[in-house]
C-alpha cells in the first residue's frame, strides 16, 4: 500500500479553496457565455428569411442553434476553468495527484459559479436578446387563458343555451367575453389532448356560425379544424422545446467537463516554468 509522508500531503484548518479564482473564472465565463450568445443570434437572425427557399431550412437552424450551445458552452467554460486553474493560489507540500484534483474541482465550481451566475445577473440581458429574435423569427400573438380552473366550471353551469347568441354586430365588450369563454373551453383540451365534450362542441359551433354567418355543419368542420391544427401546433412546439432542453443539457454537461479541463490546463501554466523551452516535459506539479 503507498503512502505519503508528512511532506506529501499537509492538512490545515484552511479551505483549500480558491474562492477569488472562482468567482473570477465564473465570471469570465458567463461574460463570454453572453457575448457568444449575442453572436450567435446576430448570426442565426442573419441565416434565416421569411421568404420561401431563402435562407436555411428549419432542421439545419435547429440542429445549427443546438451545435452552437455547445460549442458556447465548451470554450466559454475553457477560459473560465483555465482562469480559475491559473489564478488559484498556490499549495504548498501536496501531492502531484492531489493538485491534479484540486484543479479539476476549482474549474467544475468555476462552471458551477457560472451557471448560477447567468441563471440570475445575466438573465435580463439574456431574455431581451432572445426576446427579441424569437420576434424576428416567429412573429405571433398569444392570448391568456383561464386565470382560474374555476371559470371553467362556472362557465358551463352559467351558460344559458336558450338566451340568443351575441351578434356579429354586439358591442366589443361582448365580443371579448365571448372569446374569453371560447378559449377557456378549449384551452383544457389543447393543455391535455382531449376531445371537446359534445355539449362544449355544439356551443362553440353555435358561437361560431352565429359570428361567420355559416351553417351548423360548416360551423362544426371549422371548430374540428381549428382545434386539430392548435393541437399539431402545440405539439410541434412541445417537441421543439425538448429537443432545446436537451441540447441545454448536452451544453452544460460539456461545459462542465470543459471547464475541469481548463482549470487543470491553468493549474499546470501555473505550477511550470512555461517560458522555459521544453518545459513541459519536465512539468513538476508538487510543491514540495
Amino acid at each position: 500500500m503507498t503512502t505519503f509522508g508528512a511532506t506529501d500531503v499537509q492538512q490545515g484548518e484552511r479551505s483549500t479553496v480558491s474562492w477569488g479564482a472562482v468567482i473570477a473564472g465564473g465570471i469570465t465565463s458567463s461574460a463570454l457565455s453572453l457575448l457568444l450568445l449575442a453572436l450567435g443570434v446576430g448570426l442565426g437572425l442573419s441565416s434565416i428569411s421569411p421568404w420561401a427557399d431563402q435562407g436555411v431550412s428549419a432542421t439545419t437552424f435547429k440542429v445549427g442553434a443546438g451545435v452552437y450551445l455547445v460549442a458556447i458552452a465548451m470554450l466559454s467554460s475553457t477560459v473560465g476553468g483555465y482562469v480559475a486553474g491559473r489564478m488559484r493560489a498556490a499549495w504548498l507540500g501536496v501531492h502531484t495527484d492531489e493538485i491534479y484534483f484540486r484543479d479539476t474541482a476549482h474549474g467544475f465550481i468555476a462552471w458551477a459559479f457560472a451557471i448560477l451566475l447567468s441563471a440570475s445577473a445575466l438573465a435580463t440581458a439574456t431574455s431581451h436578446i432572445l426576446g427579441g429574435a424569437t420576434t424576428a423569427i416567429v412573429p405571433a400573438a398569444t392570448a391568456s387563458a383561464a386565470s382560474s380552473p374555476v371559470d371553467t366550471y362556472l362557465d358551463a353551469l352559467l351558460r344559458n343555451d336558450a338566451a340568443p347568441v351575441p351578434s356579429p354586430q354586439a358591442s366589443n365588450g361582448n365580443q371579448t367575453a365571448t372569446r374569453a369563454e371560447l378559449a377557456r373551453l378549449i384551452t383544457p383540451s389543447l393543455a391535455t389532448g382531449k376531445e371537446l365534450s359534445a355539449v362544449d362542441r355544439t356551443y362553440v359551433s353555435k358561437v361560431v356560425a352565429n359570428r361567420t354567418g355559416l351553417t351548423q355543419d360548416e360551423a362544426e368542420k371549422r371548430v374540428s379544424g381549428v382545434i386539430v391544427q392548435a393541437k399539431k401546433d402545440a405539439d410541434v412546439l412541445r417537441k421543439a422545446t425538448a429537443q432545446l432542453m436537451l441540447w441545454l443539457v448536452a451544453s452544460m454537461l460539456a461545459g462542465a467537463v470543459a471547464s475541469m479541463l481548463g482549470a487543470v490546463e491553468g493549474g499546470v501554466f501555473r505550477d511550470s516554468k512555461w517560458y522555459e523551452p521544453g518545459w513541459r516535459a519536465s512539468a513538476v506539479r508538487s510543491h514540495i
